[in-house]
């Protein structure tokens, strides 16, 4: 197991810091107060690949919708994948949701402790079960996040890239991981990470942990963790079709349930590959001739994990009385801001539809 060369941080002087600044966040329990494992789980699962300001209207929303962990697996999946829009990455809200009617089936809706219990859970991974055991629980094991990642990584100057570096960042972690206090500790190192040892001109003067330090003290705190270029995915690229109906209706449908947006709601699209030929896009529409639609100037783009996209968007106005092709619905435009809209689906509508009302940037934004 790795060793610390120098003096290992007193876990102590950090604790004591976090008593002092630990910030206050929606799902953090008060001091002296027992966390909440719903809560606890909730926010860990918004929390990853996501800002804490981007998450906490969603987690308030969340909560005051379904307080417990029962109430939201008796919740429709449609309806959590609607209350999940925009915040990305949706496979989580499709996991979130299988997480909690496991939980109720399989362990009469109370949470188990143990984190190999944790990790049989949908969508559970090994950081997650440690968060919640940790936070929850107060059992003495150490989940370790970007944050926390980076702070190890200047505390030893660990020169190995990640990620083949987080075996040993997570075995320096464990050794100076107490045994009493273990959540706040965690909590204590990503307060750490998020408001002092950030990523560029981290606060080193301010930091309860600079003397131990072997970044601060080399000077070069910004150049860690290290990290090993991540390679960018092909351009791949489509047509979306956005069909107003002139009394006030959208034509959409749902993804598969399977698979990238899996269940959300869509316009509309051609698949997206990376050989895509616009001019043959509107052989593939899914009503009218190809006369009939408005190519809109520009390109709507958006970046996934593993590639990037770009869509070029095509309008259309329908009489009234236009049928929806099979598997698809109407949607009316007052109604688009409740629908489960991926944020690339709210840009193709906003960018193909060219006035401020119902169908804005600020409505559509949730």
């Amino acid at each position: 197991m790795p060793e610390w060369d120098v003096p290992a941080p007193n876990p102590a002087l950090l604790l004591a810091w976090y008593d002092r600044h630990r910030r206050q966040l929606p799902w953090r329990a008060a001091p002296g107060t027992a966390a909440d494992p719903y809560r606890v789980w909730l926010s860990e699962i918004m929390l990853q690949q996501t800002t804490v300001k981007a998450v906490a209207p969603y987690y308030e929303r969340f909560l005051h919708r379904w307080p417990t962990v029962s109430d939201l697996a008796a919740a429709p999946l449609e309806d959590v994948l609607k209350a999940w829009a925009g915040l990305g990455y949706y496979a989580r809200a499709r996991n979130l949701h299988a997480c909690a009617q496991t939980v109720v089936n399989r362990h009469g809706g109370t949470f188990p402790e143990d984190e190999k219990a944790l990790r049989a859970l949908p969508g559970i991974g090994e950081y997650t079960a440690a968060a919640i055991a940790a936070i929850a629980f107060g059992h003495s094991t150490t989940p370790v996040d970007g944050n926390i990642e980076r702070v190890i990584a200047r505390l030893a100057r660990v020169e190995e890239a990640l990620p083949s570096a987080k075996p040993h960042i997570r075995a320096l972690a464990t050794q100076i991981t107490p045994a009493k206090r273990a959540g706040d500790f965690a909590q204590a190192m990503m307060d750490l990470g998020a408001t002092i040892c950030t990523p560029k001109r981290p606060a080193c003067a301010l930091c309860p942990w600079s003397a131990p330090c072997a970044a601060r003290r080399a000077g070069d705190p910004e150049l860690f963790p290290r990290k090993t270029p991540k390679s960018e995915g092909r351009l791949r690229r489509g047509a979306a079709f956005v069909v107003r109906r002139r009394d006030g209706f959208l034509l959409v449908r749902s993804r598969p349930s399977k698979g990238l947006l899996g269940g959300m709601t869509e316009v509309p699209t051609t698949a997206w590959r990376h050989d895509f030929d616009e001019r043959r896009a509107r052989d593939e529409a899914p009503i009218g001739r190809a006369s009939q639609w408005r190519r809109i100037a520009g390109v709507v783009t958006h970046t996934f994990t593993h590639f990037p996209l770009e869509l070029s968007v095509f309008l259309m106005d329908a009489p009234a009385d236009t049928p929806a092709p099979e598997a698809m619905r109407w949607v009316a435009l007052h109604a688009l801001p409740g629908e489960a809209l991926p944020s690339l689906m709210r840009k193709v509508i906003t960018h193909a539809m060219d006035r401020p009302e119902p169908l804005s940037a600020r409505r559509l934004k949730r």
